[in-house]
């Protein structure tokens, strides 16, 4: 993978970068930056696969970073490193679909978990739809809708917030979603969770248990019902029927 460092002390720059390196030998730092309005112009140039960034940082801060680059459309990952362990910080970083967060001092098994938590977030990747490929022809504010969806789908995106970040009201947002979509915001966002739960069974190393909280599900058993509805089979009959 590509990957970029962005953190302010050089020490702690320095330091997470040799044992980034000591962990793999695929990864490649590519660029490193102090602060986050540098990253940014990296982040268009370099186009990194992940950026490890610091959250407190001169000029542009490590969360305005990520909420600047998802408006840029770009689905880098990223990792949140912070000597805050407070839950808004946290919330925040859950929004932005960031994929760890870490808190300082690091240590060898956190970044590789990290590591770990970016590639698998490659395959889900590797298993996604594009959706604003599928409906070019939409009003502009729904593909903007569909690009979130895309890049936040493992979050905990709901219609309000969303609607929200459009700059429109809730009431709006729904109408105009069901118009362009034929149906509801809910209901596409559910179906298009099921269809990548549905490729990663059947084409990533992701265990089988954990795929319903990699896209964007909290509760096991309202996924399995959800998937039968969606399939009209178990998650295991799935498998069996699709896995050859």
């Amino acid at each position: 993978m590509k990957l970029m460092i962005v953190e302010d002390e050089q020490r702690a720059r320095r330091g997470l970068k040799n044992i980034i390196l000591s962990i793999s030998q695929e990864d490649e730092i590519v660029a490193e930056a102090a602060n986050g309005r540098s990253a940014l112009e990296l982040i268009k140039t370099v186009k990194p696969d992940a950026v490890f960034t610091d959250i407190k940082m001169p000029f542009m801060d490590g969360l305005t970073l990520i909420k600047e680059v998802r408006k840029l459309g770009m689905d880098t990952k990223f990792v949140i490193i912070s000597a805050y362990e407070e839950f808004e910080y946290a919330r925040q970083a859950i929004t932005c679909g960031v994929s760890e967060y870490l808190v300082k001092p690091l240590i060898m098994e956190d970044i590789r978990k990290a590591l770990d938590a970016v590639r698998d977030r490659g395959e889900q990747d590797n298993c996604k739809v594009s959706l604003s490929e599928c409906y070019p022809e939409v009003h502009p504010i729904i593909l903007k809708a569909l690009r979130k969806i895309e890049n936040e789908y493992s979050t905990p995106v709901n219609q309000k917030d969303m609607a929200n970040d459009l700059g429109i009201s809730p009431e709006y947002f729904s109408g105009l979603f069901s118009k362009n979509m034929g149906e509801s915001f809910v209901h596409f966002l559910r179906n298009y969770r099921i269809e990548i739960a549905k490729s990663l069974y059947l084409h990533s190393d992701i265990p089988r248990e954990e795929v319903p909280f990699k896209v964007g599900f909290v509760d096991e058993k309202y996924y399995n019902r959800v998937f039968k509805n969606a399939t009209g089979m178990s998650v295991g009959e799935y498998i069996r029927e699709n896995r050859r």
